[in-house]
């Protein structure tokens, strides 16, 4: 590791071009406190602004990932209801955290350890791959338990990766979903053994560090129309960006990389 950072719930480490982020509320497994939030919110910023990451890593210290909101923290307000005291830092904090992994120029891979729980999931699967210990679990405990819905862009995510039988399922029953479930379902990328899983997540998030520069953001996008175009829509979609990137300088590279017999090297720009 060429650099570690510790704060008080979140640490920060480099290795490399992949930054590692980790969720550091251990003995409460590491709830979405406000501070977590914000600490993570502003690391995000930073990296971005510095330019000198390819790719990250969000994982969680000890023997959860995130077990999603910080209910015990939720209490009596000055003015206003609860519901919408929770509703207005949702829209000012929250939300935006999930707003930021998704328009990262880099990409993002979580590495989900243990449980995922409420608004956990919406953070784990915001991330571009996805990979999960053979002991981790999603819990979605919102509708059964507490009466409210999925938050944090899980229904999002839940509805385009698993479809709406299994998303539906998974919330109003309130079943735990295995590791291996989740990658047999296609929620997740893999699964793998918990003594491999920061190792695979890291080897994964440096094989995304030496994509071009743009890939992250060019994928999402790419998918995201895909999932409300047509057949015909899409394909329109997919001819204008070939129209740009075709004469970016990380396509000459790929060619000549291809007609050489060896391995691109896509430089930041």
């Amino acid at each position: 590791m060429s650099q570690t950072d510790h704060s008080e719930s979140l640490l920060y480490e480099r290795d490399g071009d992949v930054a590692i982020l980790s969720l550091n509320i251990p003995k409460r497994l590491n709830p979405l406190t406000m501070p977590l939030q914000q600490a993570l919110r502003e690391r995000l910023a930073q990296l971005h602004e510095e330019g000198k990451v390819r790719a990250v890593v969000l994982t969680g210290v000890g023997k959860s990932f995130c077990v999603g909101a910080d209910l015990g923290s939720m209490g009596a307000t000055e003015s206003g209801s609860l519901g919408q005291h929770t509703a207005d830092a949702m829209e000012a904090l929250s939300n935006r955290l999930i707003e930021d992994l998704r328009s990262l120029p880099f990409p993002v891979v979580s590495a989900v350890n243990g449980a995922v729980a409420g608004a956990g999931v919406g953070l784990a699967l915001a991330a571009d791959v996805v990979l999960v210990a053979r002991s981790a679990y999603f819990y979605l405990p919102f509708m059964p338990r507490l009466g409210i819905v999925p938050d944090l862009g899980t229904t999002w995510f839940l509805e385009r990766l698993v479809g709406r039988a299994r998303a539906v399922g998974m919330s109003l029953l309130g079943e735990r979903l295995s590791g291996e479930q989740a990658a047999q379902w296609g929620l997740v990328w893999s699964c793998v053994d918990d003594a491999e899983l920061r190792t695979q997540a890291v080897a994964v998030a440096q094989r995304l560090a030496r994509l071009p520069a743009h890939a992250a953001r060019e994928i999402r996008a790419v998918h995201e129309s895909a999932a409300s175009q047509s057949l015909v829509g899409q394909m329109r979609y997919e001819a204008e960006r070939q129209r740009e990137l075709i004469d970016r300088p990380e396509f000459a590279e790929g060619v000549a990389a291809f007609m050489e017999k060896r391995d691109p090297v896509f430089r930041l720009p």
